[in-house]
This record gives structure tokens, sequence and C-alpha cells, in this order.
């Protein structure tokens, strides 16, 4: 009896959230790299924050200066970089007259590095609108222009994109799809648009692209200026406000590398993990335990029914949907599942104790 309750309770959960990620494939907004027709020529300050970045900021610098949208400014903010970031800046700058580098000032008491820096280069913009990118992320052709298009067609305040991930590396592999797949398998993504309520709300700093009067409104970084999630929480100030946002994938128009390793990939996603749901931690490790009983006990279970395979071909299937929706590779990610789950708890209560603490650090620096 204990078990068919078990095994009922596992498949009507199961497929409760499968029918969330079938919701999303349908429905999920996504920044599309087609050609567009965009009725505006509003000017874009696209904002980068680069901290020790000599290995990405060319590669993002191109992407952003091969753009179909021209009305663009771009300004790269040298926040303290002891490597090659600057110069490789500064070559640009001496070659297009659209970009520009600016020097960042010290850290002032209170203030979080990224989100300092990001208030700094808002100072600087000019433009209609603000794009905040981070170094690693590359654009496509007609990403800006499909932005655009959307924050305008969707009368938005914040338009923020989840890039498509390129993972390299087994390591990378084990930790970065989680993401996204907590993303597609939690939150209907379209409701952070089409739904007042403020649980409905997701942002990546990755991409967010906002309106100068929106930002100057809202406080901008410098309201969420001790704030490691500084994405989620703009976004917050946006929902508690009733502005319009939107969240969207990034398709084949936004990507990132983030990590190379499975040491950097723990580090980068328990900086913010825990922090990222704005809540206790006692609320905390019970959405982490029922993770593990909803999305890796049935694997366990087998060995107590065969019907339980079910269970498993059900998770398995919602994980199939949500790598196509998120550009990664199927079979990988449907191999490691089992695995990855696991490897999720660890970064959970590492998140917990980073934040308890006093631990975190990030690109040389304590948090």
């Amino acid at each position: 009896m204990i078990w068919e309750l078990l095994f009922i309770s596992l498949i009507t959960l199961n497929l409760f959230f499968m029918c969330v990620v079938v919701y999303n494939y349908f429905t999920a907004p996504r920044i599309k790299n087609t050609d567009p027709v965009v009725g505006t020529d509003l000017k874009i300050s696209v904002l980068i924050p680069a901290r020790n970045e000599e290995y990405n900021i060319k590669a993002c610098l191109e992407s952003v200066l091969e753009q179909s949208y021209k009305n663009i400014e771009v300004i790269v903010l040298d926040d303290h970089s002891i490597d090659k970031t600057a110069s490789i800046v500064n070559d640009f700058e001496s070659k297009d007259k659209r970009v520009r580098i600016e020097k960042g000032r010290d850290l002032p008491e209170g203030w979080l590095g990224k989100n300092w820096a990001c208030f700094q280069l808002a100072k600087k913009a000019s433009g209609d609108l603000f794009l905040f990118i981070d170094a690693d992320v590359r654009l496509s052709r007609h990403s800006v222009s499909n932005g655009v298009g959307l924050f305008l067609g969707k009368h938005l305040n914040l338009l923020s994109v989840f890039p498509t991930q390129k993972i390299s590396g087994i390591g990378a592999q084990l930790v970065v799809p989680l993401m996204n797949w907590i993303l597609l398998t939690f939150l209907p993504l379209i409701k952070v648009y089409s739904s007042a309520n403020k649980s409905f709300v997701a942002a990546n700093g990755q991409f967010i692209l906002i309106d100068s009067k929106t930002y100057e409104e809202t406080g901008g970084h410098s309201a969420v200026r001790d704030q490691v999630v500084e994405d989620m929480e703009l976004a917050r100030r946006i929902k508690r406000r009733n502005l319009r946002m939107m969240t969207a994938l990034g398709d084949d128009s936004v990507s990132c590398q983030m990590y190379n390793s499975f040491k950097d990939s723990i580090n980068g996603f328990s900086k913010n993990f825990f922090s990222g749901f704005n809540t206790n931690i006692f609320v905390f490790a019970s959405l982490l335990f029922f993770i593990f009983v909803l999305f890796f006990s049935p694997l366990l279970l087998v060995a107590a029914g065969p019907e339980f395979l079910v269970v498993v071909s059900i998770i398995l299937i919602g994980r199939i949907i949500i790598s196509k929706m998120s550009r990664q590779n199927v079979l990988i990610n449907s191999i490691l599942h089992f695995i990855q789950i696991p490897v999720l708890l660890f970064i959970g209560f590492n998140s917990v104790h980073q934040s308890i603490f006093g631990r975190r650090t990030w690109k040389g620096r304590k948090i």
C-alpha cells in the first residue's frame, strides 16, 4: 500500500511538472536571429562590465559591433583588471568611434563589484535603452534588433534573456545545464510577462535591456548595491511597481560560455543559488529535499517495483524537451541527469554554507 501511494504521488507530481515543461515548450519567449523590421532608431547603450576578461572581451566586442542595429554606443568598464583586458578594448576604441573604455573607480563600502561597475556604466551612458551584457556573452547579427523589437512591441520596461549556454567539458556539463532545467521545470516563463503575480519573476544579468527612464526611476543598480543576485532583485523591483517585463530564451541569437571546468561551475552557481530564491534556509532545504525525492528517488525505487520506471521515463522525457528548448545535447543531459541532481544538492548546501559563513568570493574579491 505504501509503495502504491508513493508511486501515485511521484507520477502525479512528475506529470504536473511535465505539463509545465510542455507549456514552456510552446509558449516560452525566444529571441531568434531572424532579419527583423525595426521601426525605430533609438540609441542603444551596450554596457559591459569587465574584470580580467582578456579571453572573452575581444569576441564579445566583435559580436556587438557586427550587429545589424547600428545606432549603438559600446561602453566597457575596466574594473581594475590586471590582465590585457584594457589594452584589447583600447585597440577597438582606436578603430571604432562607437566604442569607449572607462576606468572603474575603487569599490565603495556597501557595494558589490559587479553592481558598482554597472552603476558606473549607466552614469556614462547616453542611450535611450541600456543593454547590460557580460563579457562572455556572444550576440548573433540580429540580437539587438530583435531584442529592441520585442521590447518595444510588447511595451516592456525590462527584457532579460537566458543565453544559450555553450558547454565545454564534462565538468561544466554536470552543472551548467541545471540552470535552464530549474528555470523551465518550475516556472511557466511567459507568466513573467503575462501575470501580475509577483511570484512569477526571473532574470539573468548576462542580458538585461531596460529603458533609461525606468532604470533611473527604479533606482537601477544603486538600489541593489549589496545584492549578490542583483538581476533578480532588479526584476523584483520592476514587478513590485507593476511595470512590464519579459524573460526570454536566447535560442540561436544570444549565447554564452560561462564556465570551462567543474570547479568554476560549482563556485559560480554556489555564489547565487541560495540567494536567488530569496527565502529562508528552512524553505530552501525543503526545496532541495523535494527535488531529490521527485527527480532522483524514482531511480532508486525501481528496485522496489518496475512500475517506477514509468516515473523515470517521465523525468527523462521532460529533460529531453528542456534540452531541445535550451539547444543543449539531449543524449548527454539524459545520461547525466541522475548524476546532476546530487550535484545540484551539493551546490545548494555549499551555497547556504557560503552565505552563512561569508566565504563567497568572485574574480578575486570577497562577496
